[in-house]
């Protein structure tokens, strides 16, 4: 038995559109048969493609093997053959779509954030609830091997009580004068949802909450350090948004009180085992997850260091951390995800990552902006479900 079910996917010409949702998520469950439920039953997607750019369209069908495209976004929103809505358009352009969504009744999944600030990502998630249709948010860094290799370790109890968390994330973007930028330049105009704080802290509510504890304030502080880059079409445009976050966050952990430190910048050359890392510091070891790869360090395995500047470091502090095997398959985490969503919306599987999840990820950037504006720690409301 086969669930085919309509999807339509508004804003897959864009990067993360393309790349993670359609190439290596949806395209990639079409080659395997689609999503298992059972040897005799299997969850099979069938897209069309949507967007304004006819050409783009084209050449995407062309390159994924999707033969359905159209740039008549209502068309299809009357279509029942359609039953679910997914959105990766620019943030600015997504609460209106979602709502149309709804009110046609189809299910929404769609990329973070979902709002550019609480009222309007909660009223979303009200929205859509109210209409009773399903819905999620992306939330993809749960599903990354890193991540889940350190889950497992404080799922497992090696790192004992948590006290503290060091994230490091970013990665030098070019500015576009003489080599071409790697992100789109609407990333770098506030006017157009762009910003550090509001694209990234909504991934790190989702990160902590999930892996350590929810998240009870923010300290946070913005930058914005090019002042100037090159836009798509080769003219330079000033950059009003910020491309770096230095956040402070206080965690209600299991076992007490996390303090967080986490850096975000777009201006920042890497030194350090990937383009994010996590440094969990807890009684009984410590732990640093990458994207793909986590090390971890028992108490009973941690150097004596002893300060001395006046002589070359006698320990190689490298040496003494053990990197977590592989002890199952990771699938691209977009992907992931993506599976888990089609069956919540086929079989009703518990699904908890909703539009509220996205508002909770939208709440702590608009605090984190707020903090920074007012130059102090802020407590986060409880949004209720």
């Amino acid at each position: 038995m086969q669930h085919r079910v309509g999807i339509i996917m508004n804003g897959v010409t864009g990067r993360m559109g393309t790349n993670q949702h359609l190439m290596r998520s949806i395209v990639e469950i079409i080659k395997q048969g689609g999503v298992k439920v059972s040897p005799t039953e299997t969850i099979m997607p069938d897209p069309i493609l949507v967007g304004r750019n006819e050409i783009k369209l084209k050449d995407l069908c062309a390159r994924s093997g999707i033969e359905k495209w159209t740039t008549d976004l209502d068309s299809v929103m009357s279509d029942d053959q359609y039953s679910v809505y997914f959105d990766a358009q620019s943030t600015l352009r997504r609460a209106d779509a979602v709502k149309a969504a709804a009110t046609a009744g189809k299910h929404v999944y769609c990329e973070k954030p979902t709002a550019v600030d609480t009222e309007t990502a909660y009223d979303l998630y009200k929205f859509c609830k109210d209409k009773g249709v399903k819905n999620g948010v992306v939330q993809d860094k749960l599903w990354l091997p890193g991540l889940v290799k350190l889950q497992r370790a404080i799922e497992n109890g090696y790192l004992g009580r948590i006290f503290s968390v060091t994230g490091d994330f970013g990665y030098w973007v070019f500015e576009g004068q003489n080599v071409p930028a790697q992100r789109p330049s609407w990333n770098y105009r506030k006017e157009d949802g762009g910003g550090m704080i509001i694209d990234m802290l909504c991934h790190w509510r989702y990160v902590l909450d999930n892996i350590f504890g929810p998240v009870r304030s923010v300290n946070c502080r913005g930058a914005t350090h090019i002042k100037e880059r090159i836009d798509e079409a080769g003219k330079p445009y000033k950059c009003t948004a910020d491309d770096a976050a230095y956040a402070m966050f206080e965690i209600d952990g299991p076992d007490g009180e996390i303090v967080v430190n986490f850096n975000c910048s777009w201006a920042t050359r890497v030194r350090r085992d990937d383009l994010l890392t996590l440094h969990v510091d807890g009684e009984k070891g410590s732990a640093v997850a990458g994207l793909r790869d986590c090390y971890i360090q028992h108490y009973s395995n941690t150097p004596k260091a002893v300060w001395n500047p006046d002589i070359d470091q006698p320990i190689s502090f490298f040496d003494d951390w053990s990197k977590v095997p592989h002890q199952e398959l990771y699938d691209n985490a977009f992907k992931v995800q993506w599976e888990m969503f089609l069956k919540h919306v086929v079989l009703d599987t518990p699904f908890r990552w909703d539009l509220l999840e996205g508002a909770k990820g939208v709440q702590l950037a608009e605090y984190g902006i707020k903090s920074w504006d007012d130059r102090r720690w802020v407590d986060l409301p409880k949004l209720e479900a």
